[in-house]
């Protein structure tokens, strides 16, 4: 199951209470020798590779650090508390849930936050008075996933887009001739002189930028992308106005952030095995000042000539 937000409660382990010891010396005089108490553990949020989605934080919302150890006699200090230890996908971005404010973005491998400091150990009575040890730091955060890829396939639904990601990829997303079939992002990787990371975004529709369809439910996942592979399905243009989807599909994209619109569109023409989408080319063209490339995505034509594209767009 994918899923890309979550909320979670973290909490830092509460340190160690100092310790109140006494010995007397030859003397008969009170010797104070309690030691302090260990910190407190911390929560750590960590970016790990291998993981693709926040699903797990669906079912367990809670985590804390493990409380420091209580201070000795004869001065001994008390355990640190062991770190709390979370895993999240590449591109997991962390926000303070009270009042939204970003606190990490983790858009490298292995790359880690401290969420919530655990307490600072009690002192022992060997520096004055034995004190407790102090609560560890607790917060709410939402999680929202940006998944990591070098380009993004959008369109609109039944463009073609599953088709196209299985032939770039060794993904094998679901097919069939009706709207919404994807219904949640698909990363796949383009394999040649480079590896190429594509993300497949559900079909968007006028409209989505207010909410219709799916929304932009899916559109932060291309804000990593350094290309965006825009897919047009010819045999559906208007023949009165032939650019009035490609025209759509960006203002919805600006509509939702429009350093979307500033990056580069690789403007893919699918189903050309279809006739009348074949005849739709040279109009098409016509009206567009941009390079196109007319593929079939069921039968493959046109699709080496784009892998090489794409290469060179990384």
């Amino acid at each position: 199951m994918f899923v890309d937000e979550a909320r979670i409660f973290v909490k830092g382990g509460k340190g160690g209470d100092g310790c109140n010891s006494w010995v007397r010396n030859r003397r008969g005089k009170r010797i104070p020798t309690g030691g302090s108490g260990g910190r407190g553990g911390n929560v750590i949020i960590k970016a790990d590779p291998h993981l693709s989605t926040l699903a797990d934080f669906h079912y367990k919302q809670y985590y804390f650090a493990q409380k420091g150890g209580r201070g000795g006699s004869n001065y001994k200090q008390g355990k640190e508390g062991e770190d709390c230890i979370i895993r999240v996908p590449v591109g997991t971005v962390i926000f303070d849930a009270r009042d939204n404010c970003l606190l990490r973005d983790l858009a490298t491998p292995e790359s880690e936050v401290v969420v919530a400091y655990g307490g600072k150990g009690g002192a022992g009575n060997v520096h004055q008075i034995a004190q407790q040890g102090e609560e560890g730091e607790e917060r709410e955060l939402k999680l929202e996933l940006k998944l990591v890829a070098d380009g993004g396939i959008i369109g609109y639904p039944n463009s073609g887009k599953s088709t196209l990601i299985s032939r770039l990829s060794n993904v094998k997303p679901k097919i069939a001739d009706y709207p919404f079939t994807t219904l949640a992002p698909v990363l796949g990787v383009l394999k040649g002189k480079k590896e190429i990371v594509i993300c497949e975004i559900p079909g968007l529709i006028k409209g989505a930028s207010k909410g219709k369809g799916l929304g932009t439910l899916f559109l932060r996942h291309i804000e990593r992308t350094k290309f965006l592979i825009h897919l047009i399905d010819l045999s559906q243009i208007n023949p009165q106005d032939p650019l009035s989807t490609f025209n759509s599909l960006n203002k919805e994209l600006e509509a939702y952030n429009k350093d979307l619109l500033s990056k580069k569109q690789i403007i893919v023409l699918n189903k050309i095995d279809l006739l009348e989408a074949k005849r739709n080319i040279a109009l098409f063209n016509s009206k567009i000042k941009q390079q196109t490339y007319p593929i079939s995505a069921f039968t493959g034509e046109g699709i080496e000539r784009l892998k090489k594209v794409l290469e060179d767009s990384v």
